[in-house]
């Protein structure tokens, strides 16, 4: 089989649009397929992508979500294998390129004689159409070029629901590489730190800083294979927040920057009139942004994430995600002010 042509086919190939299907998380759900890869947070909470659906209902939701930067070098798999067509989908798939005399008379008849002419499927395995899929491979479209991209090629391969894929597919899906996947779907809030006094800062004055608790609290996202009995639910929670003022003209509270966070994902304390101290998060900026431009204050919100799923009950490590958003902050060469 030729490397180009597989190339060609495996990137264009996607599940076909499907509405109102029947899953295996109970009852009919609003399905949406989309191209492997893409992120289709605003399309329903039940979505299927990649071969592979996500019950997504315990998501981050709205505009302010976004996904987690992996911390490390860490990265979900390039490529895998899972569930990509019937019988007759695969039929209109091929039949047409067997044709096209770019793709070599040789892989034409190799496909042929493998998929209808009964060595060892007749009419692309038609006749057990009911009992199970044909697998391909995907590619993840953030990690095209990239080698690892390519592990996954070959040719497509029947297993039948309830049954494993074959030991020797190394790539295709297991729980574990379904938790990766829910990982790269996971959308987690994304607001900004909240400030006091509101506006510009000002020299030598502690700027207290605090995140809503609201905002942050733990999501997860399930994915599976309908009518394998593969499944993965990863969750991400929120555990600690890290303080950068954006610049070394600055003292932080606490010393380490490292902000606590309580039971239910408050960060800091709002500044009430009389308080005296340093903030328990916060920053002293002891130059002004005259001549500088605006600092780039950042909370960067680290969580956990951890996994459970077929075979694994007991919830298992994923390397740790954060997030963090820079937001402009003016400071005055006031001296003395009165709050």
């Amino acid at each position: 089989m030729r490397v180009s042509a597989v190339l060609a086919l495996g990137v264009s190939m996607a599940l076909p649009a499907t509405a109102a299907h029947a899953d295996d998380r109970g009852g009919n759900g609003s399905v949406t397929t989309v191209q492997q890869g893409d992120t289709d947070s605003d399309k329903g909470t039940i979505s299927a992508t990649s071969g592979v659906r996500f019950d997504k209902a315990d998501n981050g939701k709205g505009s302010s979500t976004g996904p987690l930067t992996p911390v490390g070098t860490w990265r979900p798999p390039a490529c895998w294998n899972a569930p990509k067509y019937s019988p007759a989908q695969l039929k209109a798939e091929d039949e047409p390129t067997w044709a096209q005399q770019s793709v070599g008379a040789d892989w034409a008849t190799q496909r042929r004689d493998y998929y209808v002419n009964g060595h060892p499927y007749t009419d692309f395995n038609a006749a057990n159409a009911d009992k199970g899929s044909w697998w391909g491979w995907y590619i993840d479209k953030a990690q095209i070029g990239d080698p690892a991209s390519l592990s996954c090629m070959g040719q497509e391969f029947w297993v039948d629901k309830g049954d494993p894929p074959p030991p020797e597919k190394k790539n295709a899906v297991t729980p574990e590489i379904l938790a990766q996947l829910a990982y790269a779907a996971i959308l987690i809030p994304q607001g900004t730190a909240n400030t006091s006094p509101a506006g510009a800062q000002t020299v030598n004055l502690p700027t207290w800083v605090w995140l809503d608790g609201k905002q942050f609290h733990p999501v997860s996202v399930t994915a599976y294979v309908p009518g394998y009995g593969i499944t993965a639910t990863t969750t991400a929670r929120p555990v600690s927040v890290h303080l950068d003022p954006g610049t070394p003209d600055a003292t932080v509270f606490p010393a380490s920057g490292d902000c606590p966070m309580d039971a239910g994902g408050q960060v800091g304390t709002p500044y009430t009139a009389g308080g005296k101290g340093g903030p328990p998060c916060g920053v002293t900026y002891l130059r002004s942004t005259n001549t500088t431009g605006p600092y780039h204050l950042k909370a960067t919100v680290t969580w956990h994430i951890s996994w459970t799923g077929t075979g694994q009950p007991t919830p298992k490590d994923l390397p740790e995600g954060t997030f963090g958003s820079p937001q402009d902050v003016t400071v005055r060469e006031i001296q003395t002010i009165n709050r």
